[in-house]
């Protein structure tokens, strides 16, 4: 049974850590011509610091829409999190069917060595798409 539901691939959406002058936000971006609709948004971030295990909350935002070629700010990140496995799992409709992905941002990734320009937002970057 599980086997028989298809999973439909992500495309033009991605995750992004911008650094701004108030300090990094994660934002959402919809790089798709359509809406996206009933958004869920599960971050969290785990791993190991020193031998301890760490693992931050689990902070859950639910986004109404996001329009075509367009982005929502998320959350703030903080700098001491950039140790640990920054997970961002992101649900959403279109056209009454359920997309779903995991963005993950590894230990040590957010950071100006791998910054680009993130489109649509247009400020450097880190992206996961």
């Amino acid at each position: 049974m599980k086997g028989d539901i298809e999973y439909p691939e992500v495309r033009d959406v991605s995750v992004a850590a911008v650094l701004e002058d108030a300090g990094w936000s994660v934002y959402l971006i919809n790089q798709k011509n359509v809406r996206l609709e009933g958004v869920l948004v599960s971050s969290r971030g785990y791993g190991k610091i020193g031998d301890a295990d760490v693992e931050t909350s689990v902070l859950r935002h639910f986004l109404e829409t996001i329009e075509p070629k367009s982005f929502v700010k998320i959350e703030p990140i903080m700098e001491d999190v950039f140790r640990l496995t920054n997970e961002y799992w992101v649900s959403f409709y279109i056209d009454g069917v359920i997309y779903d992905k995991k963005f993950i941002f590894l230990p040590e990734t957010i950071n100006s060595a791998f910054f680009t320009t993130v489109p649509i937002i247009e400020k450097k970057g880190v992206l996961i798409s």
